[in-house]
């Protein structure tokens, strides 16, 4: 039976365990669980970290670190992940928005687009980059489509609690059900291969192959948007994707050879080429 520790205690036992069972953030991941147990943020922990957690407090937050101990990702035992400014809803259907996608919101903001820009978000997930470039550019007419009728509910979802109900949600696989022309497309689309030893580590274990692999060493899918973007951008229109750290010069090659011009590739936070993008030129394919 769970006994009163003081948060202090919970904290440093719980980043113990966690940093033998391999986590990368120990301490964070023990923060983050404990204030979701007593719905506080991660500041009131430090300023009452001689409060004494109750019996019933620390059996949830043990409920919790096991969860983590057995690598569940924080924000599927949270239900949520921040990004940009959002508060976002994660679940197993969709991938858990990560702070290397900002690279791609940061780009696409710098872009001279206009006023009331068309731009879409293809796989979409949670809605992360949609709703961040929408928060921004209240002007923008943005929409978001994803595969999984799953993912288009939690993107739905995610844009009511933030209040950004303007941005549209749907089923599409790739552009098969989307109409009108774009100013900028943007997607961070399935790039691991399927060989890759990432997949079986850390919390990618826990999160939906579909949105991870595609065939061609990573490629296919990144591809096929090249190839359909062509025909539903406007005249010097962007395409921007989010890619593996190693795909950098395959994916600018392809862009270039499909006739992009001005490409080109942004770092991560970690110094990895993360993002690559072109402008598609005035002439437009049919």
């Amino acid at each position: 039976m769970a006994t009163e520790l003081q948060i202090t205690d919970w904290l440093k036992q719980a980043a113990v365990r966690l940093q033998a069972s391999g986590s990368e953030s120990p301490k964070l991941d023990a923060e983050l669980l404990l204030a979701d147990v007593l719905q506080k943020d991660r500041t009131w922990l430090f300023t009452w970290s001689d409060k004494l957690l109750d019996a019933t407090a620390v059996s949830q937050a043990d409920q919790r670190l096991q969860r983590r101990l057995q690598g569940e990702p924080v924000a599927y035992i949270l239900g949520y992940r921040d990004f940009w400014s959002l508060r976002l809803a994660v679940s197993p259907a969709t991938l858990i928005p990560r702070p290397d996608t900002e690279t791609l919101v940061e780009w696409a903001l710098e872009l001279p687009l206009p006023a009331n820009a068309q731009v879409i978000d293809m796989g979409t997930g949670t809605g992360a980059i949609a709703l961040a470039l929408a928060s921004e550019q209240p002007g923008w007419h943005v929409t978001g489509v994803d595969y999984s009728d799953d993912s288009v509910a939690l993107a739905q979802q995610n844009a009511r609690s933030n209040q950004l109900t303007t941005v549209r949600f749907f089923q599409s696989d790739w552009f098969s059900q989307v109409s009108g022309h774009f100013d900028l497309i943007v997607s961070n689309p399935p790039y691991i291969d399927a060989s890759d030893p990432h997949l079986s580590q850390g919390d990618v274990r826990f999160e939906p192959a579909s949105a991870l692999v595609a065939e061609d060493h990573g490629m296919a899918d990144i591809q096929q948007l090249i190839e359909q973007s062509q025909h539903v951008l406007n005249d010097n229109g962007w395409l921007l994707f989010e890619h593996g750290y190693q795909q950098a010069e395959l994916v600018a090659a392809a862009l270039r050879a499909a006739g992009f011009a001005d490409v080109s590739s942004r770092v991560d936070l970690a110094g990895n080429p993360r993002v690559t993008g072109g402008r598609w030129p005035v002439t437009r394919l049919a």
